[in-house]
This record gives structure tokens, C-alpha cells and sequence, in this order.
């Protein structure tokens, strides 16, 4: 029993330097998390939406996202409510996709009629191949949307869709589906700033 006790917190020791190791790299990323500010910033104050989609942990992520903009992100900054949508939120419209089409259009089927040029996507993906999430892209930048991708890996698919892809190097959905939500607080943060502190 001692022995398992050592070897879980060696082990724990282990993966939190790996946490932290993948953080500290997301540094390589400055000049297109400052591009990904400025595009949500402009989106946002020229009255445009930003939508989120993922599968999964990443469908969480996007539910996750789009609340801290519609209600708020820190308790001691009151501000109105920002335009976001979750597109893996409505569960009947999500079916009946799934059901009338396919499982591969569920984001890009109601983004046809919800997207406007000027909007933004972004799509969280650990693999970056998920067929839905291409859709989703393909079918943003169809209509004139800004695409932002929270990507894993080496970015799969989706990369090449991506107006701004933010790739994170790992190949452990884990720990990149926790880098995704730091950038997407972090964006969500300074967009903030720029928006409501003059």
C-alpha cells in the first residue's frame, strides 16, 4: 500500500510538470492569441456573434465559452451581455440533424441560417479531424465568418480552415482540452478589457 502511495504521487508529480510544461509552450502562441483578441474584440463591438462547437469535452468547452460571454466572466466586472452562441447546445435541433442528415452537420446545418459575415466560429477540436467541426468551418467561411480554431496535436483537417489556428502539441486530449479552456478564458479576459476598461 505504501509503495502504490509513492508511485500515484510520483506519478502525479509527473503529470503536473507535464501541465504546466504544455502551458508554459502556449508562449509560442503570443502573436496569434493577441491576432484572436483583436478579431473577437472588433467582432464584438461592430455587434456581431461569436459561435462555438466541439464534441464531447470540447462541446463542453464551447457551452462553457459562449456563458461567460453571454452572463459574465468575473463577478466584479458588471457589464451587458455579449452575443455568443453554443451551436452543441440545443439537444432537439441536434437530434433531428443527426437524424433528417447526418451526425457531420450538426454545427454546420443551423450556422447556414444563424452565421453572418462578420461573425466568428470558433471550433474546438483535440484532433482537428472531427467532420462535423470541418463542416462547421467550411461552411463559416462559405458565409463570411472569422474562424478561429482551438486545435490539438499537429491540428489535423481543420487547420487548413482556420483563419487563426491555436495548436496545441500534444497528443493527450487531456491536457489539451485543459490548455484549450486557459486560451479561451484568456482571449475571453482581454477582449473584456478592451471592451469595458477604457
Amino acid at each position: 500500500m505504501k509503495k502504490n502511495k509513492q508511485l500515484q504521487k510520483e506519478d502525479l508529480k509527473k503529470k503536473i510538470q507535464q501541465a504546466v510544461e504544455l502551458k508554459l509552450g502556449l508562449e509560442k502562441l503570443n502573436n496569434k492569441i493577441s491576432k484572436s483578441i483583436d478579431v473577437v474584440s472588433k467582432s464584438l463591438k461592430n455587434k456581431k456573434k461569436i459561435f462555438f462547437c466541439g464534441n464531447g469535452g470540447s462541446s463542453a468547452d464551447a457551452q462553457h465559452l459562449a456563458a461567460e460571454l453571454l452572463i459574465r466572466l468575473r463577478p466584479k466586472i458588471n457589464r451587458k451581455s455579449l452575443p455568443a452562441i453554443s451551436l452543441a447546445l440545443d439537444s432537439s435541433t441536434l437530434t433531428a440533424c443527426g437524424n433528417d442528415f447526418k451526425f457531420d452537420y450538426i454545427f454546420s446545418r443551423p450556422l447556414e441560417s444563424l452565421g453572418n459575415k462578420g461573425d466568428i466560429l470558433v471550433a474546438i477540436s483535440t484532433s482537428g479531424n472531427s467532420k462535423n467541426i470541418i463542416n462547421a468551418l467550411k461552411t463559416a467561411k462559405a458565409k463570411g465568418l472569422k474562424t478561429i480554431g482551438f486545435l490539438g496535436n499537429k491540428g489535423g483537417k481543420a487547420k487548413k480552415y482556420c483563419d487563426i489556428d491555436l495548436i496545441v502539441p500534444s497528443n493527450v486530449t487531456a491536457r489539451i482540452q485543459e490548455c484549450h479552456i486557459f486560451l479561451g478564458h484568456y482571449i475571453l479576459e482581454k477582449t473584456e478589457n478592451r471592451l469595458f476598461h477604457k
